[in-house]
């Protein structure tokens, strides 16, 4: 990478980097700071990196970004599309296409769910792609951070992997099945013509799986919106949840956030996955 476009992108990290406070990114300010934004150790920490590596970022020394870093970097900074645009052609790296699970996240998403500490959320794609976990959804749902391609979409692990459908009691595979091919009906009508992820998706499943087949051979169409949903947690055991979705303007992503179904105990089950956590548990005996 050219010396001069790596000093760029370092002075443009420290410049985001300086605008943010601790607050917006829900990190205590605490009583003696000596910058009015954030500090390096912390943007580090935001973005999954060590300290030392992105020191290095901000001196323009150090190895070319991966893809991967630059957007956790623009998550962590909260910029803009056209700064995150920016930062990824300073790093010399492919500006991705906005529906690719590496899109730039909704900041107004991004922000909230921050400010959901107390229960599961998470943003995902119109296509069921998840782009960021807060901790809480990791412990309920499991981590789906290092999912690629095809596979990094839920409803195509649902049709394609049995595993997957571990996440909710066979009673309610069917309703499941079904109201994942309606939503991803009405998704791909939403995209423009000329979009090929939606299609190459829809194209796959139709080929492995006969039950998508069948499902979509009915036309049903309709958005997830409000969901009650049973979760069979393997160490909480069944968990009743009320499922919330904010869309953004253009419906390519969600934020969605879990909350404990009313006359239900899952109340007390969802305030101990804090404490259960992402530890590595054994299937429970049934």
């Amino acid at each position: 990478m050219g010396s001069v476009k790596y000093t760029e992108l370092g002075t443009f990290l420290r410049s985001r980097r300086d605008r943010i406070r601790p607050a917006d990114v829900g990190l205590p300010s605490g009583p003696r700071r000596r910058v009015p934004g954030l500090r390096r150790d912390e943007v580090a920490q935001l973005a999954g990196a060590s300290v030392d590596y992105y020191n290095e970022l901000e001196r323009g020394a150090g190895s070319q970004p991966s893809e991967q870093m630059i957007a956790a970097l623009a998550r962590a900074l909260r910029l803009t599309a056209d700064e995150r645009d920016y930062l990824y052609r300073l790093a010399d790296r492919p500006v991705p296409v906005h529906s690719t699970p590496a899109a730039h996240i909704h900041p107004g998403m991004l922000d909230l769910l921050t400010r959901l500490t107390s229960t599961p959320a998470q943003v995902i794609t119109d296509l069921h792609v998840t782009l960021v976990q807060n901790p809480l959804a990791v412990a309920l749902l499991g981590d789906h951070s290092g999912l690629r391609g095809p596979r990094a979409s839920f409803v195509h692990r649902w049709f394609t992997e049995p595993d997957a459908r571990r996440l909710y009691p066979e009673a309610d595979h069917e309703t499941q099945s079904r109201a994942f091919v309606a939503d991803l009906r009405a998704a791909a009508a939403r995209r423009d013509a000329k979009d090929s992820e939606a299609a190459s998706m829809i194209g796959s499943l139709l080929g492995t799986s006969p039950e998508f087949a069948a499902l979509w051979a009915d036309h049903d169409v309709a958005f997830r919106r409000d969901d009650r949903k049973r979760i069979d947690h393997p160490a909480l055991g069944l968990i009743e949840v009320n499922c919330l979705n904010l869309f953004s303007e253009d419906g390519r992503q969600r934020l969605l956030w879990f909350t404990p179904a009313v006359g239900t105990d899952s109340a007390a089950l969802l305030d101990l996955l804090a404490v259960v956590g992402t530890q590595e548990i054994s299937e429970p005996t049934r």
